[in-house]
């Protein structure tokens, strides 16, 4: 008998393109509909009961339906749902975050990651008078057409280099540059006077989850100072992840710009440009640099965000740090084991296991990995009950609400799954 999910899937792709709307959601046999979610659970229509280990790609660092996110939620939706116009809550959600992100002299928010980053490029070659940006083969910056080259996140995982429509000149000032290799940078920086910005993810969270060496993103910092280009993070997924200041408080780095989404949103979609008061100033309408939005700033994304930083503390964060790290060494024992030629890479709350590899530090490293064999394991968890990212090459997540008993349940989960799966394989 056909699950409810496998019909919800055969009625969607009638009406929306390949039955999602987003690519990395849809996966064989068919994607499970999620009705419902509490906690760090969530429920699909058939009635199956799932630790939630995707956790909406990394937005809900508090889990599903916080009880201060969904009560600042709902007196928001009671007193106005959009204004057009500023609102106290946009106001506090710009000043918390210049308190916790180092680089914040300035705050403009919008409405996703992907605006953010587009934004930000517009705003680095505003600033320098040059055209040129450098990204990171394999990083994902949103899928607006200046950096969809060589992506990471679901363009990868279908080997496209950049997209159908994207036109050449449009990618004609991006260049790539891997990921963890200053060698490579000081030539291309040293050799070109036409670069405005580097932007990378500073720990790579959309090609599995690739870590810097010791020392990367400090040489990195220096090296764009030396050459007078603007270093951009993409702090879409580990801002409020790694730290209350993001990665860039973790490892003691401070970018000219940063952009941040997913968790500052709560759940609702949001999107900001944080950086340097001198950069800043020439955002509309102060400056000449266009930003605008309808829902920029809009005061139920404001009122949720608030909610979750009002929330996270320094024992938050030793608590996700502690969950993390208890995952993946568990999953590194279980490998070790059982002789599995695989290895974890781990920050915080954010985590993956490589099939194929005894180590991954390069996006070259991911490419090398056996996605084949993890989406047998993928589907294999999920029969157990837990729900990963369906891809190699994306990161699963812990939140504040996965207690003991689910890090339990999760350890036994990929003990049975790797033992099922690699006796199979």
């Amino acid at each position: 008998m056909r699950s409810y999910s496998e019909k919800l899937y055969a009625r969607s792709r009638k009406v929306m393109p390949g039955g999602v709307s987003s690519p990395i959601r849809a996966f064989p046999p068919y994607p499970s509909f999620i009705s419902r979610g509490e906690g760090g659970m969530m429920c699909d229509v058939d009635g199956n009961e799932l630790i939630d280990l995707c956790l909406g790609y990394g937005p809900l660092i508090l889990g599903h339906g916080h009880p201060a996110v969904f009560e600042a939620v709902m007196r928001q939706a009671n007193q106005g749902m959009l204004f057009g116009a500023p609102s106290v809550q946009e106001l506090e959600l710009a000043e918390k975050l210049m308190q916790r992100v180092p680089c914040a002299d300035m705050v403009r928010l919008a409405n996703s990651g992907t605006e953010a980053t587009m934004h930000a490029i517009r705003l680095a070659r505003g600033f320098t008078g040059k055209d040129g940006i450098v990204k990171m083969s394999g990083g994902f910056h949103g899928a607006h057409d200046a950096l969809l080259v060589r992506p990471g996140s679901a363009a990868m995982d279908r080997c496209i280099p950049g997209s159908a429509g994207v036109p050449e000149d449009a990618v004609r000032n991006t260049l790539i540059a891997e990921y963890n290799d200053l060698e490579g940078m000081t030539e291309l920086l040293t050799e070109r006077n036409d670069i405005a910005a580097v932007i990378l993810e500073p720990v790579m969270g959309n090609c599995g989850l690739v870590l810097p060496e010791e020392g990367y993103l400090q040489d990195l910092r220096s090296l764009t100072e030396e050459n007078d280009v603007l270093l951009i993070f993409d702090e879409v997924i580990t801002g409020l992840r790694l730290a209350p200041g993001g990665a860039q408080e973790r490892f003691g780095v401070i970018p000219d710009i940063c952009t941040m989404g997913k968790a500052i949103g709560g759940g609702l979609p949001a999107g900001a440009i944080l950086g340097r008061e001198d950069i800043m100033s020439l955002i509309s309408p102060a400056g000449d640099v266009y930003m605008a939005g309808t829902f920029s700033g809009n005061p139920m994304t404001s009122a949720a965000g608030n909610a979750v930083m009002n929330q996270l503390d320094a024992g938050s964060y030793r608590s996700l740090d502690s969950k993390g790290k208890k995952v993946s060494d568990a999953i590194r024992d279980i490998i070790q084991d059982r002789g599995i030629n695989a290895c974890v890479n781990q920050i915080g709350s954010m985590f993956q296991i490589f099939l194929g590899r005894d180590e991954v530090k390069t996006h070259a490293d991911v490419q090398e990995c056996d996605a084949g064999t993890f989406r047998s394991l993928f589907l294999s968890l999920l029969e157990t009950g837990v729900y990963l990212p369906p891809s190699q090459f994306e990161t699963n997540f812990l939140c504040t609400e996965h207690h003991k008993n689910h890090i339990d349940r999760i350890i036994e989960a990929f003990d049975t799954s790797l033992r099922e799966v690699f006796r199979s394989a």
